[in-house]
């Protein structure tokens, strides 16, 4: 019987651990935060830094190809640095080598989407509950859907949590 004293006194703090974890890995979604000095300054400078994970590399590179005209606005920047984000955004990006990601799901290999909001995925998260309705949007202060951070405090570090 003493045997079994020291797993329990193990055991049991672990148990409560995983059971009190399970539910924050089940309900939310994990992502590498970025970690590039220079893509979180120069594309942090305007908006929210938006895990590379939430793209797929072909979205990453259609968007850098287009700095000046970057949603309305120029975000242009000289040839190195945009090679850099690219390369760092592609690399890092949703179904980069090894990756089987969420966010690929039900996307047809021939869309580009240009918003993590053209996302399957993303839809389907998003669209139930009224999450994205624009009376939830006010109530939370997003300025547009893909506000990650007006309802996920922690987007730039990755964590998309569901509530």
């Amino acid at each position: 019987m003493w045997i079994l004293r020291p797993l329990v006194l193990v055991g049991a703090p672990a148990a409560v651990l995983v059971t009190l974890a399970s539910p924050l890995v089940a309900d939310g979604l994990r992502l590498d935060p970025v970690r590039d000095p220079v893509v979180k300054a120069e594309c942090g400078a305007c908006h929210l830094v938006y895990p590379a994970g939430l793209l797929p590399a072909r979205s990453w590179r259609a968007m850098t190809a287009n700095l000046s005209n970057h949603f309305g606005d120029n975000a242009a920047l000289d040839q190195a640095t945009t090679d850099r984000i690219a390369a760092y955004l592609a690399a890092n990006a949703a179904d980069a080598a090894g990756r089987n990601s969420k966010m690929m799901r039900k996307l047809p290999p021939e869309v580009t989407p240009a918003r993590i909001t053209e996302l399957p995925w993303w839809t389907r998260k998003h669209e139930r509950k009224d999450r994205v309705a624009p009376a939830t949007l006010a109530r939370k202060g997003a300025k547009f859907r893909g506000d990650c951070k007006a309802c996920h405090e922690d987007a730039e570090q990755g964590w998309f949590d569901e509530e």
